[in-house]
């Protein structure tokens, strides 16, 4: 199995840093068909990514639902197709 990218798959759930709240962002991992460019990669500067064999994974912090709904909108928006979005246990 060939990895490129970043490397440090992210595990757990981390504080948004937004003071006094108890909010938590939640890890999301998303892959979409093909090797995505640099530049498309760059759509999505709050995650990281890998690519494995013929797919890009990205993920990262997600810190509600309207930042998820916002995230697949750009998916949807560059022509990008997600094949599986789950959400990384803690």
């Amino acid at each position: 199995m060939a990895a490129t990218g970043r490397a440090g798959h992210p595990h757990g759930v981390r504080p948004t840093g937004v003071p006094g709240t108890d909010h938590r962002s939640m890890q999301y991992e998303i892959r979409v068909d093909g090797h995505m460019s640099e530049t498309l990669v760059g759509a999505f500067p709050e995650l990281e990514h890998v690519t494995i064999f013929d797919q890009t994974v990205l993920y990262g912090p997600v810190v509600d639902e309207a930042h998820l709904y916002g995230l697949l909108a750009r998916f949807q928006s560059l022509g990008l197709h997600v094949v599986e979005l789950r959400r990384l246990l803690d």
